[in-house]
């Protein structure tokens, strides 16, 4: 399979699944590890726009820096991903590959698409049937949107594509 190169100023959509379907995150701390490692990791090549981590899969949507070289936006996720299943592999007691393969990216070229890819982000554990209601969804970025708290999201400019708040849950209910 040939995998998109991740330039610079670049939109993309960055995702995996556990190898052979397996979990990829099997209790709460996982979860928010794996958030810690995409910030240690990822903060300075990257803006992270929208996420959702599933048991055994997960979505970034994020926008490579300017000033950064292609090869080490790869190599930073790269070692994130790297270290995240080194982890998950001594705490469970478990060998191998943890992902089923390369990280997958798809570069996002509009800001149509970028829209429709946040809410489909948000609207997985939904769609997947991990919670009845994708809102309270508690390892998603979409409650981020809504809060006032300090975020390392870029929240400003994801929802002034939508116009407002209101208009960014409304899209997202429209959708569901």
């Amino acid at each position: 399979m040939k995998y998109e190169p991740l330039v610079p100023d670049t939109y993309f959509h960055i995702y995996n699944r556990g190898n052979n379907k397996e979990d990829i995150f099997k209790e709460e701390r996982n979860y928010t590890y794996f958030l810690s490692l995409l910030e240690k990791y990822c903060n300075d090549i990257c803006e992270v726009y929208a996420y959702c981590l599933l048991k055994n899969h997960f979505h970034l949507v994020i926008k490579t820096n300017t000033d950064v070289e292609g090869k080490l936006i790869s190599q930073k996720f790269s070692n994130m991903f790297n270290t995240y299943a080194k982890a998950i592999n001594k705490a469970y007691d478990r060998n191998g590959s943890l992902f089923k393969d390369r990280f997958s990216r798809k570069k996002i070229d509009n800001e149509i698409y970028l829209k429709q890819l946040i809410i489909y982000v948000h609207l997985n554990p939904e769609h997947h049937r991990m919670a009845s209601d994708f809102r309270a969804y508690p390892f998603s970025s979409y409650q981020s949107f809504l809060s006032s708290k300090h975020s390392k999201l870029s929240r400003e400019f994801i929802l002034s594509l939508f116009g407002d708040i209101s208009n960014f849950e409304y899209a997202h209910l429209m959708e569901k």
